[in-house]
């Protein structure tokens, strides 16, 4: 047959688009071709948010997407309150504050067990956990993220080398406790493997009955797109649910936005609603004002929380990736010198970050790991936490900084939780530790409470991650970390001596034949 005739026949011949979801081949005509419809799955548009999950039964395992009080499905959660469903497994990074989010739903005792990396400031939610009134597994944040998507795109089981040498690994983590403050149910250890030289542990999937998912807009045709920070966990958990319920501020026509702007395609959003109202509370509202400038003392180094700082702010190189941890890791970035660039990554799924905002700029859907509003710079860009956590395992971030409660001569450390104490959760620091690509500098006064050690010869507190401390910085001095050698001290605060840091450190270290005052970044 020639070329044009069967290119003919070919243009004018009926087309059959199968689907491996679709039930027996339905014609539609009505277009120049005629296309198959699966009955199984089509975006089913809700106006009622009860009805939308009113089939949840009790003990449903629940995603729940947002971070902190950042895209939450604020209609959606309000609906199970009202459903009254119980004995809920609820998947989410965190369970929002004691009265807002997920914390309405620990209130009224609907949840039994919490799968979160961050319990955070929600008093209720450490609470009942403490007191044995909830179970509570936690997870590190990147690893929640990758086992979600995990989940969502059939692989049962990953490895990953985050955990490896804490009790993520060992087991033994209370997941339950009793009321007397023992374990009741206590976490399983994980398989360990290793590849090329590095230790790995074994990971499952995590699918659910229901996901609750809140994004931005949505077509007709039920794709559906985010926006900024927004987008966290909310993306990966459309995919990983039995059935995906998606509230949207505004549903458009289709054709609206563009095909390759949609964030989740329609094939895993099973049914939407447009919320009836939305608060967007902010958990921490941080602004500047109008000629706000790096923040200054009367004498630099006086104070000793700004003299940890200006130290810090020397780690920074131009072109740099840096994570930044809540608190003086992040004030450090207050005096990046105006000739360097250093892009700020957020593990809540920004690159780019930028100053507070001035009061008019403030966005509900724009915020920091810590919760906290700001702004982006031009050439940043939004993305979901499992792309995140993909940077930063995959050392794509060069520098990670943060706070500690306890560094070990050889570089564990130990930030995230005091047994039967205090749980804040791990977050994400154990995925900001874990690649051996990313320098790794904590930055922590000196001594605790009542001048206990915090460098010691050994961690007693659950670490977070194991010889993976590269630099200490406090406000007496600055140690260099050798995973094999141990501290080596390299600065020292003007009027103090070694045996000033001797008696204050609780391990022995060798002294730099190059040690120098500690340095402070000029401004």
């Amino acid at each position: 047959m020639p070329k044009m005739a069967a290119l003919k026949l070919l243009s004018s011949a009926p087309r059959l688009c199968v689907s491996t979801r679709s039930s027996p081949r339905v014609w539609a005509k009505g277009c120049a071709c005629y296309f198959s419809v699966s009955t199984r799955h089509r975006t089913k548009f809700y106006e009622d948010p009860v009805e939308a999950v009113k089939d949840i039964p009790s003990g449903a395992t629940v995603l729940v997407g947002g971070f902190g009080l950042c895209g939450i499905p604020e209609n959606l959660i309000g609906a199970l309150l009202k459903t009254g469903v119980k004995e809920i497994t609820a998947v989410s990074n965190n369970a929002g504050v004691d009265n807002f989010g997920l914390g309405l739903l620990l209130h009224s005792k609907q949840i039994k067990r919490m799968i979160s990396s961050y319990v955070g400031e929600n008093a209720e939610f450490e609470r009942q956990y403490l007191a044995g009134e909830l179970e509570v597994e936690l997870v590190p944040q990147g690893t929640l993220a990758e086992r979600i998507r995990a989940g969502g795109a059939g692989v049962p089981a990953f490895y990953t080398s985050t955990g490896y040498g804490t009790l993520v690994q060992e087991g033994g983590a209370p997941i339950k406790y009793n009321t007397d403050g023992t374990i009741a149910i206590a976490s399983q250890p994980r398989e360990v493997r290793e590849f090329k030289g590095q230790h790995f542990i074994l990971e499952e999937s995590i699918t659910g009955d229901f996901a609750l998912v809140k994004a931005w807009k949505a077509d007709r045709a039920g794709n559906v797109i985010f926006r900024k920070t927004a987008r966290n966990f909310n993306l990966p958990m459309c995919k990983a649910a039995r059935t995906t319920v998606v509230e949207v501020e505004e549903i458009v026509d289709i054709g609206s936005f563009a095909a390759e702007d949609i964030h989740v395609p329609k094939i895993y959003v099973d049914r939407l609603i447009k919320g009836e109202k939305y608060e967007k509370r902010i958990e921490r509202l941080s602004v500047r004002k109008e000629g706000d400038g790096q923040s200054r003392s009367g004498k630099p180094g006086a104070d000793v929380r700004e003299r940890i700082i200006r130290r810090a702010a020397l780690e920074f190189e131009d072109g740099m990736y840096a994570n930044l941890g809540i608190g003086i890791p992040l004030l450090a970035s207050n005096f990046i010198s105006p000739n360097m660039t250093v892009h700020l990554q957020s593990e809540n799924g920004v690159l780019g970050l930028g100053p507070y905002p001035l009061k008019h700029e403030v966005d509900a859907d724009l915020i920091n790991a810590g919760k906290e509003t700001v702004t982006v710079l031009p050439g940043a860009s939004f993305f979901s936490s499992d792309e995140s956590f993909a940077m930063i395992r995959g050392g794509h971030v060069n520098l990670t900084m943060l706070g500690a409660m306890q560094v070990s001569k050889y570089g564990d450390l130990a930030n995230w939780m005091i047994p039967g104490k205090m749980v804040k959760g791990m977050g994400g620091a154990m995925d900001l530790v874990s690649s051996a690509k990313t320098k790794v500098v904590v930055t922590m006064e000196h001594s605790a409470k009542g001048n206990a050690h915090k460098i010691m010869e050994k961690c007693t507190l659950p670490l977070t991650g194991k010889q993976c401390v590269d630099r200490i910085i406090t406000e007496k001095a600055v140690f260099d970390v050798d995973k094999k050698k141990g501290l080596t001290l390299i600065e020292l605060w003007e009027g103090l001596t070694v045996d000033d840091i001797k008696k204050t450190t609780g391990c022995d270290f060798a002294v730099s034949p190059k040690l120098m005052p500690m340095q402070q970044i000029k401004t």
